[in-house]
Formats: structure tokens, sequence, C-alpha cells
């Protein structure tokens, strides 16, 4: 293999790990979520911005008005699941960027003095960094179910009020329930993805 990562872990993040439709209702600690956290927190954003946030949505209340947006079967999926994650883009990442850029605090001003060009960039981020909190929730040894079907528009006004953040993804995640995944879709293969020039 030209991997340095071993076939174990190449299969618990990659080729065993799917998207789990169902959960036990073992909770998932705050720990553990930390834990995740802090593994893919060093993963690379441009300008190490670091644009996603995290909303845990843990109580009853909060679920049901999360659900309240939800399309078809995710509002079920989301009632039933052990812990919910809305992710969001920090559309002031930038005034973060002196503390997380140390070597060049300018670019906060030079590159992102402006809103738009701050919320293509950050979204551009955050979903990076979706990508790697699922791999981290899979390196928990947990399964995750990301969801699209969202009125985020909606999700935005009822949990991020002052537009400063802007939702993208919501994730199911913990132990996978029965049933919890569906076949395995096909892939394309190397020669169909990839082309050199």
């Amino acid at each position: 293999m030209s991997l340095a990562l071993d076939a174990a872990a190449q299969d618990l993040l990659f080729r065993e790990a799917q998207t789990a439709n169902t959960f036990t209702d073992e909770p998932v600690t705050d720990e553990q979520v930390q834990a995740i956290y802090n593994l893919v927190k060093f993963a690379p954003t441009a300008f190490n911005q670091s644009p996603l946030r995290l909303t845990l949505v843990r109580s009853e209340d909060a679920r049901k008005r999360l659900v309240a947006h939800a399309m078809g079967a995710n509002g079920p999926k989301t009632l039933a699941a052990p812990l919910t994650a809305i992710l969001s883009v920090d559309l002031d990442f930038h005034e973060k960027l002196p503390q997380l850029f140390p070597h060049a605090p300018g670019v906060k001003d030079t590159f992102f003095s402006e809103a738009a060009v701050r919320e293509v960039a950050g979204t551009q981020n955050a979903t990076l960094q979706a990508g790697y909190f699922i791999l981290g929730i899979r390196a928990a040894g947990l399964a995750a179910g990301p969801m699209t079907g969202f009125d985020f528009a909606a999700v935005d006004k009822e949990f991020f009020g002052d537009g400063k953040q802007k939702s993208f993804l919501v994730i199911n995640f913990g132990k996978p329930g029965p049933d919890a995944f569906f076949p395995r879709s096909p892939r394309l293969e190397y020669t169909e993805a990839v082309t050199t020039i």
C-alpha cells in the first residue's frame, strides 16, 4: 500500500464508514465532542481562518425548535439522535485572524474587509472543516448522519438572530442503531475522476 495509515484506520474513517440514519440512545458526552474538536481543529483552512462554528443541540426544546425547520425524514431522525450539531460559518471570522494568523495580522483588513468576500471565503473553509468534523466523529468510533434538508434561513433566524452566523449543515451523531446504513452506493473509479495534464 502507498498509504501511511494502517488498514484498520482506513476502514474506520473511509471504507467501512457510512452515513448513519439511526442511532442507539447511548449518549455522546461533552468529553467526546471536545476530543473530536481538539483533533480536527488542526486540519488546514486558508489563512488558518477556522470559520466553522458548532452549535450542539442537546435540550428537548432546542431539538423541537430545530426539527420545525427540517424536511421529510430529517425531522424524526433528528428527534431520535443522541446528539445533533448545527454547523455554521462565522461571518465575522476575520476578527480572530490576528490571533489565528499572528505572523501576518494585516490579512484581516487586507483580504477580508468586505462582508461579501468574508461570506464566500468563510463558507468555503467552513464546508472544508465540516468534512474534517465528520472524519473526527468517525475517529471517535461514532457514526455521522449529515443532512442538508433543512430550511437554513429559518434555522438562522431561530438560532442565530444576530446574523453573524450562517448555518449550512446539520449532523446527527452517535453509536449507529439498527438498520442504520443503506447499501453503499457506487463511487467513481480513479480513471473517471482524475485527469493528469
